[in-house]
């Protein structure tokens, strides 16, 4: 059980790793027709968008992937991720 546990705390850590890419593509409008930015943001849009519709946007700022990465991180180390 235990290495599945770390199996699972490590696929959370890859996809909080996810967000935080796709957090700093969003910098450069120049990527938003790339086919992996493409594809990154389909991996991660049933994560972030239902936290976007609980947390307000404050200006221009969107902070649904920090809570997003925060509690993925958090997932994966109490699940004994070794990321």
């Amino acid at each position: 059980m235990d290495a599945i546990g770390s199996f699972l705390g490590f696929l959370l850590a890859i996809l909080a790793w996810m967000i935080v890419a796709r957090a700093l593509l969003s910098w450069f409008p120049d990527t938003r027709n790339n086919q992996w930015v493409q594809i990154l943001v389909q991996i991660t849009d049933p994560i972030l968008l239902p936290i976007s519709r609980i947390v307000p946007r404050l200006g221009a700022f969107d902070f649904s992937p920090m809570i997003a990465i925060l509690v993925l991180f958090t997932l994966a180390r109490a699940l004994g991720s070794p990321i």
